[in-house]
């Protein structure tokens, strides 16, 4: 493949979402290029957020409530350290963004309004315009990146791998996002890995399209350590209408009193967990996919509790109903469990920094140990926001008050195209044998499809996915136990002994799926 490079100042950030464009504000005036393989605000699960940002606004709420809550939901793996360190400047953070101008609902004495979603014991969630608290608060954020003259935004370029030398990050491999193109070697001081999860990489997901585990996998192929990657969440209230990504119907509903049926109209939640729909989301997706699988067909009802108020106050959801010929108002809306949220990723200390140097990383990208086996709901935007300060803070710390021209990208010919009917038999492969119920016999089937696929690869990005695939299914494997979003059906109970944290490289997950396959 054709490639060149260049050299800049510019702190280079990969991704575009929440975390990527606040850490982008809070290193002003240290020059920065943002990547982004679409428009800004277009192609960021960010954007998709519905809840809204936790965080203990309320007088009778406190970070220590919050940080007890995290740990709770987090099924023992949960670095408490961290969870205080996240939810004590939670508060600061949402005031940040207020001053930015993000337009959270406020009650008539001007507080801010709290909805309740899973496994929190209070109302707790910020949220913008009912289920636009993603979408309001990215539009502030690219807002102020446009008029930020230290940022410098890339459109239509992708990142594909890191080079690495003496042990240190020192670039970033690009290529262009929407066709084939040589790679171009972006030497830089520092990288910030800000481009998102992994929950493209199932054939059911919530995520947009090209959030598929790429700098996870990136980041595992120059070395660098992974944490929790067998800890995958699923919403549980994917709007079943067969659409790829699927529409979300926010927690938020059931925070309201929305519950769940099947179709003999019964509220399946009730005697599974005394909090019923509003049971950690684990439990709820779980139950949500059995119903599926024993074909009851799972529906979220709102009409008691919402009735013809829900588009005014969930729009996102009505229009998602409208759009697939549901009425929500009239009818219980169609659900389904499907891959949300990647609690694990690359593995980072209280500073967001990788284990390889000059590496640092925040959202969903990453891994701190807030989030344990199972995210509490709407924790995942605030760790974004959180880290990204912390990130910003600790680049900022090592850099020179140099300032950069802007770049001027120009890519070769040559360089091949993602194979997508790989990409949708990996799909396939990661929901049927890897998703919501996992055991050793389905675990060992998808890493032998991932292997051929990773064998047959002709592009970087696809053997950035086949590495991420590698990493969740071999942790799953090694993990004989159930525990938060991980089940094994093969081994259904938690297991005392494993409730701690673990790490992978890549190197060691092939391992694994190596040992796997011989067995087979």
């Amino acid at each position: 493949m054709t490639s060149h490079s260049l050299e800049t100042h510019r702190v280079v950030i990969v991704g575009a979402g929440l975390g990527a464009l606040y850490a982008a504000l809070k290193l002003a005036p240290h020059p920065v290029l943002v990547i982004s393989p679409e428009r800004l605000g277009e192609g960021a699960s960010s954007a998709w957020a519905q809840g809204g940002v936790a965080a203990a606004m309320a007088v009778s709420d406190s970070p220590e409530s919050h940080a007890k809550d995290t740990e709770t939901a987090g099924a023992g793996t949960v670095d408490a350290a961290i969870a205080r360190l996240v939810t004590s400047d939670a508060k600061a953070r949402i005031l940040d963004l207020t001053t930015l101008g993000t337009p959270f609902d406020r009650d008539a004495a001007g507080g801010y309004v709290m909805s309740r979603e899973a496994a929190h014991s209070c109302p707790r969630v910020v949220r913008v315009k009912g289920d636009q608290a993603g979408h309001e608060i990215m539009e502030t954020l690219i807002a102020e990146v446009r008029r930020s003259p230290s940022v410098q935004v890339a459109e239509g370029v992708i990142a594909s791998g890191l080079a690495v030398a003496a042990g240190r990050v020192t670039g970033v491999w690009v290529e262009r996002a929407d066709a084939p193109s040589g790679r171009v070697l972006i030497e830089t001081p520092a990288v910030l890995l800000a481009g998102g999860g992994s929950g493209g990489l199932f054939a059911v997901t919530t995520n947009p399209p090209r959030i598929r585990g790429q700098v996870v996998g990136m980041a595992a192929r120059a070395g660098a350590r992974i944490a929790d990657a067998e800890f995958v969440q699923f919403h549980p209230t994917a709007i079943a209408t067969g659409e790829d990504p699927a529409p979300l119907a926010t927690e938020a509903l059931r925070g309201e009193g929305a519950v769940l049926l099947n179709s003999r109209d019964e509220r399946f939640m009730v005697p599974i967990h005394p909090d019923a729909e509003l049971a950690p989301r684990d439990i709820v997706a779980r139950a949500v996919y059995l119903e599926h699988q024993a074909g009851r067909a799972p529906a979220l009802d709102t009409r008691a509790v919402l009735g013809a108020a829900l588009p005014e106050r969930f729009p996102a959801v009505a229009e998602a109903c409208y759009q697939a010929g549901i009425d929500p108002v009239l009818k219980p809306i169609p659900v389904a469990a499907a891959a949300h949220y990647h609690m694990g990723g690359i593995a980072v200390d209280a500073r967001g920094r990788a284990s390889i140097a000059g590496l640092w990383v925040c959202g969903e990208a990453s891994s701190t140990g807030l989030h344990g086996a199972n995210r509490l709901a709407s924790n995942g935007l605030l760790e974004a926001l959180v880290f990204a300060r912390i990130c910003a803070e600790g680049i900022a710390a090592h850099l020179p008050e140099t300032a950069a021209p802007e770049l001027v990208l120009s890519f070769p010919g040559g360089g091949a195209g993602v194979d997508e009917t790989a990409v949708t038999r990996l799909r396939a492969a990661m929901t049927d044998g890897c998703g919501v119920v996992r055991d050793a016999a389905g675990l060992a089937r998808t890493l032998a499809i991932i292997r051929e696929i990773e064998a047959a690869a002709q592009s970087e990005t696809l053997l950035n996915m086949t590495a991420t695939a590698t990493l969740i299914a071999a942790a799953a494997l090694a993990r004989q136990e159930s525990r938060g979003g991980h089940f094994r059906s093969d081994y259904p109970k938690p297991d005392p002994v494993q409730a701690e944290r673990r790490f992978l490289t890549l190197e060691e997950a092939r391992e694994i799926r190596t040992r796997a396959l011989e067995k087979t």
